[in-house]
């Protein structure tokens, strides 16, 4: 079973990504509300897969990114985010990001992103 970290400051974010991870039955490991925690819980969970906003407080995600990518080349990371920005998305793939999703997000496309990313 594939196994999850979901990171964003936003608990209602954190919740409606449970929310459809769940009923698919994906696993969730673990959570984190900032950058810091982020890494902190890759490091020690070791997911398979984490699901990043990229606006948190005290840095972006876009940091995790590039940390977490340092600890593991083959991290699969998918950026989640309002901005729909190209140069955000181009900043978070250069990083190692995966995937980009732009919120709000829809059950059918993340299910999609995440099957195209666990398939590389």
């Amino acid at each position: 079973m594939m196994r999850v970290l979901i990171v964003d400051d936003s608990k209602f974010m954190r919740l409606t990504l449970k929310n459809i991870l769940r009923r698919n039955e994906i696993k969730i490991v673990g959570e984190a509300e900032s950058d810091r925690e982020a890494v902190e819980k890759y490091k020690k969970l070791k997911p398979d897969l984490v699901i990043m906003d990229i606006v948190m407080p005290v840095q972006s995600g876009l940091k995790a990114v590039g940390e977490i990518c340092k600890l593991n080349h083959d991290a699969k990371i998918i950026m989640v985010s309002a901005m729909g920005q190209e140069a955000i998305m181009e900043e978070s793939m250069k990083l190692g990001a995966k995937a980009f999703v732009v919120k709000p997000v829809k059950q059918e496309e993340l299910l999609d992103v995440i099957s195209k990313v666990m398939e590389e």
